[in-house]
């Protein structure tokens, strides 16, 4: 086979999947929870919808079941909601359109543009859009069982069982909140401090690459930022609702508060990262001491990382944050220029965004910070 041909078979070839097995073995045992309810949930809104209501072709009991359990996290009350308005929606539309035009290909084709039409015009998306084109071609395609109900009713209320099944799996089988969001944000928090402490390493070693280096990596985190915003709500949820975890209902509100601020933090070390680079890049003339200012912001998100997983008071953590802001300041030479007064600013907002995630008010973090 000649060279200009192998090229697309080499594109069509399937790309190895990343991680080891191991690592998805584990990933496997950390979801039991959500094997365990999809387990229970879809086979107890089955039985119900079929054994107690009556209720012949009750398929829908198990995917709103299921649809409940895989929607996005801290959803979980409004994918209910939606996925009902979506269901009732499509079965009502479909159902008048099937009683005019009957079962067929080309009235497949006209229920689910019409039923998307009604949808969009009452306002429906996202999935509440989706379960109602999802129901109208059910309605479309699969042919009653003679004798059985309405189609139009039992479906409605197949979706309701099944959704109030799937919710109830998560407030009985519920995941540790803290647990959640801590891996997450101590997580996050490491590599925030390790982004800093290269910054640093950066200014003692006059060394650009090892800022642009630290640049990237705080660039590569905002999913991150998005991951634990997903899980905060997730979490909050939780804590909120299943009764075993209401005592947890305090620290998760401490975590769910830090994880606001800790997008802003992650978005000064960026602009901290960069300002350094390009300090180097102009052969300007580093501040003495202000790698250790840096530094010592890092030592500081440590502490304040196991602050936060021990629920203690942060008094040392804010220490730590005040000093290092303080030494940046003080490390500013009289000559300074645009992008060393921009590094020092940086480590002052870098501390004053982890001072608001202590619980600090604006006020006191304007009194600790005025050197």
């Amino acid at each position: 086979m000649s060279p200009a041909r192998d090229i697309p078979l080499r594109r069509l070839r399937l790309r190895r999947s990343e991680g080891t097995f191991r690592d998805r073995l584990h990933i496997l045992r950390r979801r039991w929870r959500l094997l365990l309810r999809l387990s229970l949930a879809t086979s107890a809104a089955y039985f119900f919808a079929t054994h107690v209501l009556d209720h012949q072709q009750a398929f829908f009991a198990p995917i709103a079941a299921i649809i409940v359990l895989i929607a996005g996290a801290g959803l979980r009350g409004r994918t209910l909601f939606e996925l009902v308005l979506g269901v009732s929606t499509g079965v009502l539309v479909g159902e008048l359109i099937i009683m005019l035009i009957g079962r067929g290909t080309w009235q497949l084709a006209l229920v689910i543009v019409l039923t998307m039409i009604v949808g969009i015009l009452v306002g429906l998306k996202g999935l509440a859009l989706t379960q109602a084109a999802t129901s109208s071609v059910l309605l479309a395609t699969v042919i009653p069982v003679a004798g059985s109900a309405n189609p139009a009713t039992t479906r409605f209320i197949d979706a309701l069982v099944g959704g109030v099944f799937g919710l109830a799996t998560i407030l009985l089988i519920p995941r540790n909140p803290v647990r959640d969001i801590d891996r997450e944000v101590q997580q996050f928090l490491k590599q925030l401090a390790g982004i800093l402490s290269r910054t640093a390493q950066a200014l003692r070693t006059v060394d650009a690459s090892l800022a642009d280096m630290a640049l990237n990596e705080a660039r590569a985190m905002q999913p991150q930022v998005e991951s634990m915003t997903s899980t905060a709500a997730n979490v909050t949820e939780i804590a909120r609702m299943a009764p075993m975890r209401w005592k947890q209902r305090e620290h998760v509100e401490t975590y769910v508060a830090t994880v606001r601020d800790l997008d802003n933090a992650v978005r000064d070390a960026r602009v901290l990262a960069r300002k350094t680079s390009a300090l180097l890049r102009h052969g300007e003339q580093v501040p003495p001491d202000m790698d250790l200012a840096i530094d010592a912001l890092a030592k500081a998100i440590g502490i304040f990382a196991d602050d936060l997983s021990q629920q203690d008071a942060f008094d040392e953590a804010r220490q730590e944050l005040v000093e290092a802001a303080r030494m940046a300041s003080a490390a500013l030479p009289e000559a300074m220029t645009m992008n060393s007064a921009s590094i020092a600013a940086q480590v002052r907002s870098l501390a004053a965004d982890l001072l608001y995630a202590s619980g600090f008010t604006r006020d006191e973090i304007d009194e600790r910070l005025e050197f």
